[in-house]
């Protein structure tokens, strides 16, 4: 599996490109303002991106689907529950003080389970609500082995959680979903965050001040 990574201002929220290092099919998890980027390693690595797999709807991880999707053509992918988020990333950039453009429109929402596959690798999908109502872990891994790398939108961090003070976040339903969900998984398994550096399941089980 290839896993290239960026991350600018004001947000340095990572983005994740996701590509199979054979038939060169990838994902795109989560473009928002490093999209630039994003793409430029896409074309450096020859892949071909077959979807866009946003993790939830806060406006610093969506901002860069138009352009991704302009460029790939690629189904954007989203949680239900998160639609009212994505719809009103216009009224979520006034929050911050920041002009955001309306992005396309959603062309698939995730089930539970497997939800694609590219090359010679699967996405499946958890629903890990709290820091938004659907918010998702993309489990991606191998379709011959069970050996996941998790990408975790803002649910988990290394250290820390997702902040639960926007609108539709909660905090007892945020631990739950780290508990029950992404627990779930053995602990070397590597968590990649919506911020912030790469860490495990174990580690995170160990050390974290909010759950250990």
């Amino acid at each position: 599996m290839l896993i290239r990574t960026a991350a600018v201002p004001p947000f340095y929220k990572n983005g994740y490109l996701v590509a199979c290092e054979t038939t060169k099919q990838a994902v795109l998890i989560d473009p928002g303002d490093e999209v630039d980027t994003l793409l430029d390693q896409s074309r450096e690595l020859g892949a071909t991106i077959i979807a866009i797999l946003l993790t939830h709807a806060h406006l610093d991880h969506v901002t860069g689907v138009a352009q991704a999707k302009a460029e790939t053509e690629a189904p954007i992918w989203l949680h239900k529950d998160d639609l009212f988020l994505y719809s009103g990333v216009v009224e979520q950039g006034l929050m911050f003080g920041f002009t955001v453009n309306r992005q396309p429109a959603v062309d698939r929402f995730f089930g539970e389970g497997r939800c694609l596959e590219f090359g010679n690798y699967v996405v499946d999908v958890h629903h890990t609500p709290g820091h938004s109502p659907g918010g998702v872990c993309l489990a991606i891994g191998p379709v011959t082995i069970d050996s996941r790398q998790l990408f975790v939108g803002d649910t988990l961090f290394a250290g820390s959680i997702g902040r639960t003070d926007l609108p539709g976040g909660d905090m007892d339903t945020l631990l739950d979903s780290i508990r029950t969900v992404l627990f779930s998984f053995s602990d070397d398994t590597p968590v990649l965050s919506g911020h912030g550096p790469a860490t495990t399941v174990g580690t995170e089980k160990r050390t974290n001040p909010f759950l250990a």
